[in-house]
This record gives structure tokens, C-alpha cells and sequence, in this order.
């Protein structure tokens, strides 16, 4: 580094995609700031992924209480939730994540600032009172919930609300139909609480295949969730003790709680990025290209705040393939193709490949593999949840396309179909693989006969 830079990167953004550039930058000498305003590890650790995934387990125990009496169990009495008890045992493990965060930084050698980063300039970044000179800025400032602005949306509380409440509510209402809204409908529920999900459209989970979604919105609606399709919001008012939710259909919900989770925008409002070449879009995504440079050439941006596939794992991987074309030999690659992904909504949802209906798009001849059973948790546990796994299968060259479930241990289960599709994997080698017996997984390879 020449002494005309105070760094040779400033990372703005302490999340996961943020900390592994800074990480890597500083492996190979490079001498590296990170700038975080609220909490280290980003969105995922704080306010979504691993507190989401915590709660999900803590909603599922009052089905696995009642499946146990059918395995011989007694449970002496009603099984109570303590909310408070839950809600900060995960803010004492988010905490120690957040220190794990603070150690990888500390360790690698880079600058950390507890502050707001701005950009100042093209080379220049603020923070508590003080301007550097960084010869490349790192934009990785995620993203923040929206919510609409509607009369009483100031009611309405985010997803990141949803992890700090002083209580549960006897009823909530929540607006969307995205994989926010369905997992905190699932959430709710399970923990005990009269739950409304409300969506304006006809189909949940809408940019996934539409049957597994028809699976997961019956599988919702067995466990309890009331679910109002083509419906929306007009108005929130309050009374002394509830919300009044006041729908377009003319009726209404009462309600102690409403959550909006109807998206999330990239978090670049007064970031300052107006004092450079940076385009941005209409949502306040920035533009960057295959190596995430944007219009500035000493500006690069990734993670969330890009709004490409918005995703930890892809983060991460985001953050590896610009230190390499920074400070390496520009051989790191992405692929954005068959990327797997799980919804936690109950019942829970993993994927990876192409859809149904995108593979009838892009391909001539399409074969649909399909099973459905009660899982052999639920023979003697009583409980009404099935099971659906999907193939989908390009009949021309036997390549497996896409690979669905809708059930329990659905993501840990297409994580390793994710492999086998981008090993480019055929039907005839899923027929020809051993399945595991007893276990949901093996019907993945012995699915024989074409369903359509």
C-alpha cells in the first residue's frame, strides 16, 4: 500500500458477505477497515436466519409433545411456553455469535469501526467524525424490511421487531405471501397464537413451483394457519388493547399484532452514494457487473444490497470471487444456477433447479416425478403432515432439472440434491444410487414411474 490510501478496503457492512471480503483481504496483507453501525454479522445473525431458524424449532415442540404419546410417552401436563425464556436464550446466542464476528475481525488483522459509514466521496469514507481515503470502498449494507405506507401502517411491525417482543399476542395478523410471512405464520402458530395470514395475491410462495406451494398452503391451513388469498390491507386502527386490521373484502381482524412482511429493499438510503458515479435502480439496489464494480471504478458492491439472489451462502460466495479479482489471479467464479434453497415454514420447503413451470419454458420435453406419503413419524405420532418430493426431468437428455420437497428435514435433504445437480446428475443416476432405508430420502431414487 502507498501512503496515498489510508486502506487498501473499506468494507461498509459487517454481515456475512462484508466480514468473509474483509477476512480474505486481510489474509493476503492487504490493510483492511470494516464500518458497522448496528450488529456484527448482518441480517442473518441478528434479525433473520439463525434467530428465525431458533424459533422455528421452538414452534415445533407442541406437535412433537403430541406425536410422542403414540411412541409410549406421557406428558404430565399441558406443556406451557415460557416466551420471555425463549426470546432471550436467543439474544445470549446471538450475543455470542456477535462475539465470535468481533474475534474473526479482530484476528485477521482488519480495522473495525462501531459507526455509520458513509461514502464521501469516490476514494473517501466517513465515519465517526473522521474521513479516510481507501483506494477500493466495499458496499455490503444489506438490506431493510418495507412496509407501505398505508393509513395506521406506523401500527405494523417488521421482521425485526418480531424477535424482541415483550409478549406474544393471543392473535396476529400477517400481511405477505413471500418466505418471511409464511415462516412467522408458522411461528406464531406453533407457539399458540390465533394466526392470520393475509396476502393479496392467489398463490403463496409465488416465484417457487406452484404445486409445492399448493402442498405447503395445505399443510399450513392443517396446522391451523387462516390463510386470506386475494386480500388486502386497507387500514389499521387502534384501540386501547388491539388492532383493528380493516380488509378490502369489507370485514376485519382484531388482533394484538400485525407483522408486514412484504419485502425487503437495499438498505443504501443516505449512504451517500449520490457523491459518486454509483447507478442505482428504482428500489436503491446498486448496479454492479460480473465482478460486482460499479459506475465508480474504486466502488464495488454484493450481498443483499445488489439484489441478485439474496441469500447468505451466495454473499459469501459473492464476497471470495471480488477479493480474488481484487487481490488475487481473477480465476474465482459464481454460478448462480441451481443455487438450493429452503423455506423454514411448517410444513418446511427445499428446492434446488428449475421449477415445473420454469423447465416447461426452456425445455420441449419435461418429465414430472412425484411422491407424496405420511412420514413414519406421523404413523404412530398421529399428526396430519405428508410429505411431496418432486423431480424434474428434461426427457431428452435424462438430466435432472429440479429437485423439490415440501416436509420435515426438506432442507438438510436437498442440500445434498443440490450436488448432484450441479454435477449435472440424470434420472438414471438417481435410479441407480442405494437409497438409505428407513428414511424420507431415499424415495428421491426410487421414484420409478413418470407421474406426467
Amino acid at each position: 500500500m502507498t501512503t496515498e490510501f489510508d486502506y487498501d478496503l473499506f468494507v461498509i457492512g459487517a454481515g456475512s458477505g462484508g466480514v468473509r471480503a474483509a477476512r480474505m483481504a486481510a489474509s493476503k496483507g492487504k490493510k483492511v477497515a470494516v464500518a458497522e453501525e448496528r450488529y456484527l454479522g448482518g441480517t442473518c445473525v441478528n434479525v433473520g436466519c439463525v434467530p428465525k431458524k431458533l424459533f422455528v424449532y421452538a414452534s415445533q415442540f407442541p406437535e412433537l409433545f403430541h406425536a410422542s404419546a403414540g411412541f409410549g410417552w406421557t406428558v404430565p401436563q399441558q406443556p406451557t411456553l415460557d416466551w420471555a425464556t425463549l426470546r432471550d436464550n436467543k439474544t445470549a446466542e446471538i450475543e455470542r455469535l456477535n462475539g465470535i464476528y468481533n474475534n474473526l475481525i479482530d484476528n485477521s488483522g482488519a480495522d473495525l469501526f462501531d459507526g455509520r459509514a458513509t461514502v464521501a466521496g469516490a476514494n473517501l469514507v466517513s465515519v465517526n467524525g473522521k474521513t479516510y481515503k481507501a483506494r477500493t470502498i466495499l458496499v455490503a449494507t444489506g438490506g431493510w424490511p418495507y412496509i407501505p405506507e398505508f393509513p395506521g401502517s406506523e401500527h405494523a411491525l417488521s421482521s425485526n421487531e418480531m424477535f424482541f417482543l415483550d409478549k406474544l399476542p393471543n392473535k396476529a395478523v400477517v400481511v405477505g405471501g413471500g418466505y418471511i410471512a409464511v415462516e412467522f405464520a408458522g411461528i406464531l402458530n406453533g407457539l399458540g397464537v390465533e394466526t392470520h395470514l393475509v396476502y393479496r395475491g392467489p398463490k403463496l410462495l409465488k416465484s417457487f413451483d406452484v404445486e409445492m406451494g399448493d402442498k405447503i398452503m395445505q399443510g399450513m391451513v392443517d396446522k391451523g394457519v387462516n390463510i386470506h388469498l386475494n386480500t388486502e390491507v386497507n387500514q389499521i386502527t387502534k384501540t386501547d388493547e388491539q388492532l383493528s386490521v380493516i380488509l378490502n373484502n369489507g370485514s376485519d381482524l382484531e388482533a394484538g399484532l400485525v407483522l408486514y412482511a412484504t419485502g425487503r429493499q437495499a438498505n443504501t438510503a443516505g449512504l451517500g452514494l449520490e457523491t459518486t458515479n454509483v447507478v442505482m435502480r428504482d428500489n436503491g439496489s446498486i448496479q454492479v457487473d460480473k465482478y460486482f464494480a460499479t459506475a465508480e471504478p474504486s466502488i464495488y458492491a454484493l450481498g443483499d444490497v445488489i439484489d441478485r439472489v439474496q441469500l447468505t451462502p451466495v454473499a459469501i460466495q459473492e464476497a471470495m470471487v471480488l477479493v480474488d479479482h481484487l487481490f488475487g489471479d481473477s480465476s474465482a467464479t459464481i454460478d448462480y444456477r441451481d443455487i438450493p434453497t429452503a423455506v423454514f415454514c411448517q410444513p418446511e420447503f427445499g428446492t434446488v433447479g428449475l421449477s415445473e413451470e420454469q423447465a416447461r419454458e426452456e425445455y420441449k420435453d419435461i418429465a414430472i416425478y412425484l411422491s407424496d406419503f405420511k412420514p413414519m413419524l406421523q404413523t404412530l405420532g398421529g399428526g396430519t403432515e405428508r410429505i411431496t418430493m418432486k423431480l424434474v426431468v428434461d426427457e431428452e437428455s435424462d438430466i435432472v432439472l429440479g429437485c423439490h420437497m415440501v416436509g420435515e428435514h426438506a432442507a438438510e435433504i436437498i442440500q445434498g440434491m443440490g450436488i448432484a445437480l450441479k454435477a449435472g446428475a440424470t434420472k438414471a443416476h438417481f435410479d441407480a444410487t442405494v437409497g438409505i432405508h428407513p428414511s424420507a430420502a431415499e424415495e428421491f431414487v426410487t421414484m420409478r414411474e413418470k407421474t406426467r
